[in-house]
């Protein structure tokens, strides 16, 4: 697995405004390293406590999603240097976020993520939820969080007709929001088995992991 070459295949192979994300959780810090110096700059991670310490040891230059769902008591870990939180689903997860960015005299970007797949599994709030969200008092007093766009993850299945209707039913919230709420920029959909169909349906940010650096440990 030669993950410099994954790097350079990838950003080949997407379109120049859609962003690579290197999903790098459970892998040790050298497989980050290969892929930095082969160009990449943002990496995602799902334990707080994982990036947290990836952050403290690595370059200062790398850029940190937290992809993962948060919980609410370990915000305060990664306020000081997380770069994207893809996965708000409440307005009480955005007041923890909003409160402990102020107290490191940082915003920090988020993303609303909408639960599009038929799977119980899936974390999300519906497209009602997320504008309550937008929309509310309380989100036009935070200073200190931006929801810059959303978020979403298909189905976990080989029926691409499925993963495709999903992907364009979230554009097209993307898009009906975008009239209304124009600091949405960010769409965060596809992940290695489907990035290509959410590129397709307009997704500018995908999150490859496996098929970068290998299957998990």
């Amino acid at each position: 697995m030669n993950i410099s070459e994954n790097i350079k295949k990838y950003r080949s192979e997407l379109p120049e405004h859609v962003k690579l994300v290197a999903i790098s959780k459970t892998k040790p810090n050298e497989d980050l390293l290969e892929a930095y110096r082969a160009g990449q700059r943002i990496f995602g991670e799902n334990k707080i406590q994982e990036m947290t310490d990836k952050w403290e040891q690595l370059p200062k230059d790398i850029e940190w999603h937290m992809v993962g769902h948060v919980q609410r008591n370990k915000v305060k870990y990664m306020a000081p240097f997380v770069s994207l939180i893809h996965a708000v689903d409440s307005l009480k997860l955005l007041k923890e976020i909003n409160k402990r960015a102020k107290q490191n005299e940082r915003t920090i970007n988020c993303l609303l993520q909408i639960k599009i797949a038929e799977e119980d599994s899936k974390f999300g709030i519906s497209r009602e939820e997320a504008r309550e969200i937008l929309t509310s008092e309380a989100y036009s007093k935070m200073n200190n969080v931006k929801i810059i766009g959303l978020m979403g993850m298909a189905t976990f299945t080989d029926d691409m007709e499925q993963v495709k209707r999903e992907f364009q039913h979230l554009k097209s919230v993307f898009d009906d929001f975008r009239q209304e709420f124009p600091a949405l920029e960010e769409l965060s959909m596809g992940m290695s088995g489907d990035y290509q169909v959410a590129v397709d349906c307009g997704s500018s940010m995908v999150r490859i992991g496996s098929s970068i650096f290998g299957a998990r440990n």
